[in-house]
C-alpha cells in the first residue's frame, strides 16, 4: 500500500503510483479534452483519480496571462461544487497568491505552482498561513542561456529544489508537505527530458515524492512522431517508465488509461 501525505489529507493506493487528473477551467489549454468543469471533474473521479488538479490559467507555450479575479472566478466555484459532493484531494494550479488563498478557502488541499513561488512575492506568505501542501516545479529562468551541459540536469535540479525546500523549512513547513516536479516541457531540452524520466526517483536522493507531468507533451510527440491527440499510448509508456524509476504520482489527462496501466503494473510486479 502506497501512502502519501498530500496537503491536509493522507491518500492511499494499492497501485504503484497515484493518479492526478487534470481539470483545466480554461478555453485555451493545449489539449482540448482537458478543458472543462464540474462534469469533467466527476468523470475523472469516477475513472479513479486520486487527486484533481484544478487550473484557471493555461501555462502552455505562448499562453495569455489571466487577470487574478477572472482566474478566481474560474476555479473557486468549481472547487466549491466538487467539495459539495466529494472529499477527493484537490490541488490548485496557480502562480498567484490571491488565487491560491481563495482556492484554499473553497477546499483546495495543495498548491501546484509552476513558478515555485517566484512569480508572486506574496505567495510564500500566503502559503505559510495555511496547512496546504505544495508541489515545487523546476523551470529555467526566461533568459537562461540555451547552451548548457544537458547531462548536468539532475545536479541543477537538486540545487534548485534544495534552495526552495530550505526556504520552506525555515518557515516551519514540515517536509511531508512538500512534493517536487522536474517540470517536463518547461524549457527542457529533449536530452534533459529523457534523463529526467530515467532518473526522476534520484532527485533529492528520493527524500521527497516526485510528480511526473508528461501527459501528451511535446517530448512524447518527439518520441512517437504523433500529434497531441494521438499521444496517449506514448504517454502511458513514459508514465509507467517514470513510475518504475521512482515517480510517486503522475499528472494525466487520461485518468482511465493511467489507472488501468498502473493496475496491470501492480499485478505484474507481484
Amino acid at each position: 500500500m502506497l501512502e502519501l501525505k498530500f496537503g491536509t489529507k493522507t491518500i492511499k493506493t494499492d497501485r504503484p503510483a497515484f493518479v492526478m487528473g487534470i481539470v483545466n477551467a480554461t478555453p485555451d489549454s493545449f489539449f482540448q479534452k482537458s478543458r472543462g468543469g464540474y462534469e469533467l471533474a466527476m468523470e475523472l473521479i469516477e475513472q479513479g483519480a486520486d487527486v484533481l488538479d484544478i487550473g484557471g490559467e493555461s501555462t502552455r507555450p505562448g499562453f495569455t496571462e489571466v487577470p487574478v479575479q477572472e482566474e478566481i472566478d474560474r476555479v473557486v466555484p468549481l472547487i466549491q461544487k466538487i467539495r459539495d459532493c466529494s472529499n477527493i484531494s484537490i490541488s490548485i494550479d496557480t502562480r498567484k497568491a490571491a488565487v491560491f488563498a481563495e482556492a484554499v478557502k473553497a477546499g483546495a488541499d495543495v498548491l501546484n505552482d509552476v513558478a515555485s513561488m517566484d512569480d508572486d512575492e506574496k505567495m510564500l506568505g500566503e502559503f505559510c498561513k495555511t496547512d496546504a501542501g505544495i508541489i515545487l516545479m523546476h523551470r529555467w529562468p526566461e533568459n537562461y542561456a540555451q547552451k548548457r551541459d544537458y547531462s548536468n540536469i539532475i545536479n541543477v535540479q537538486n540545487s534548485f529544489f534544495e534552495e526552495k525546500i530550505n526556504t520552506l523549512l525555515k518557515n516551519n513547513i514540515a517536509p511531508e508537505r512538500i512534493m517536487i516536479d522536474p517540470g517536463i516541457g518547461f524549457g527542457k531540452s529533449f536530452e534533459e527530458t529523457v534523463l529526467l524520466i530515467k532518473n526522476c526517483g534520484s532527485l533529492m536522493d528520493g527524500k521527497y515524492p516526485v510528480l511526473m507531468a508528461l501527459s501528451r507533451k511535446r517530448c512524447i510527440g518527439q518520441m512517437t512522431e504523433r500529434t497531441v491527440d494521438d499521444r496517449l499510448i506514448g504517454t502511458v509508456a513514459a508514465d509507467l517508465f517514470s513510475v518504475e524509476n521512482g515517480a510517486k504520482m503522475i499528472r494525466v489527462h487520461d485518468v482511465q488509461a493511467a489507472v488501468d496501466s498502473l493496475n496491470v503494473m501492480k499485478y505484474l510486479k507481484k
